[in-house]
């Protein structure tokens, strides 16, 4: 019974994480100056000439109408909702025209997806384990190292570290593209090795910066939990220290880690915008950036509605699965 308590709640707040995410990203668009239809017309009428009044103002209905624009600003809102986030159906996209929103982001999607969340994973196996050791073997030399290494590393701005890995391993060494170049035409070996070969420098731009993090927050935590009565009590019972580091320290420190990185899982495309347009990697990220400079109301709802209901997802897994994991949490 309490089981059923803690899941109805756990979905509620879920719900409504992704109701207030939506509505907000709804509105937000809607106060641009520019109207994407106008913007539609311009590029036909520069390309075309002048066209008919009365076929532009036909035109101008039925581009409204497909683009969720037609009618008050409660009607479109109801629309969204219906068609958008509970069909992922987001109209088409004016970038390319006609073709549909989501066809375009299911055919980006595994790109970002590859990328940040394989690079995300191991940014944070390498940084817990290696902050689980610094921090409960503190003393050490090497723990200082490694610590002092992370910290160098983390502050540093995103940009700069892509665009020095960018300068040396492709520029100088040349051993990978400057701009990612994925051949889609010359079979599949040919398509495997250039998405490796354009995917190295990116997730290694992430992995060095998301592993500084992992290493900083979980040494802060080992190191806190080890000066607790309960790992000390363990010392004196002459427990090895391998069995403390593990089933005390670690299972103890793991579970705000476990939050952090069902957040990053969630939001993996939308971290990952600079990383695409920096390599010119074909994301969501650079959908995302090209949806906000042509004004595509559609493309940008439909990014950001699947990162919403990515990351109150993922937080929603991360919440059902903690008394499996700390079983100081019960399901109450």
């Amino acid at each position: 019974m309490k089981f059923y308590k803690y899941l109805g709640l756990r979905i509620l707040t879920w719900a409504l994480t992704i109701l207030i995410g939506v509505t907000f990203i709804f509105f937000i668009p809607r106060m641009f100056p520019s109207d994407p239809v106008e913007s539609m017309i311009g590029q036909m009428q520069a390309r075309s000439g002048q066209m008919d009044p009365v076929a532009m103002d036909a035109l101008r209905s039925s581009l409204r109408l497909q683009f969720g624009l037609e009618g008050s600003l409660w009607t479109q809102y109801i629309t969204f909702l219906w068609k958008g986030l509970l069909h992922f159906d987001f109209g088409p996209s004016l970038m390319s025209y006609p073709t549909p929103c989501s066809e375009i982001i299911a055919r980006n999607l595994p790109y970002t997806v590859g990328l940040s969340m394989i690079t995300t994973i191991m940014a944070w196996c390498i940084g817990n384990f290696i902050g689980l050791l610094a921090g409960f073997r503190k003393n050490k030399r090497s723990s200082k190292i490694l610590e002092a290494i992370a910290i160098v590393i983390y502050p540093i701005p995103y940009f700069i570290v892509a665009l020095l890995l960018q300068i040396v391993f492709a520029y100088l060494l040349g051993w990978f593209p400057l701009q990612a170049t994925i051949q889609y035409s010359n079979g599949t070996g040919a398509f495997i090795t250039s998405l490796l070969k354009a995917s190295v420098l990116p997730a290694m731009s992430i992995l060095l910066l998301g592993t500084g993090w992992w290493i900083i927050s979980m040494k802060s935590l080992s190191a806190t939990t080890s000066e607790e009565d309960f790992v000390l009590y363990a010392r004196y019972r002459g427990l090895s220290e391998g069995k403390i580091g593990y089933s005390y320290v670690f299972r103890n420190s793991i579970l705000t880690q476990i939050t952090a990185l069902a957040m990053s899982l969630g939001g993996v495309f939308n971290g990952s915008i600079m990383t695409e347009i920096i390599f010119g990697y074909p994301g969501v990220g650079t959908l995302i950036q090209g949806a906000i400079m042509q004004s595509d109301y559609n493309m940008i709802l439909g990014c950001i509605t699947i990162s919403i209901v990515a990351i109150a997802t993922c937080t929603l897994i991360a919440d059902l699965i903690y008394p499996f994991i700390d079983p100081r949490i019960r399901y109450s």
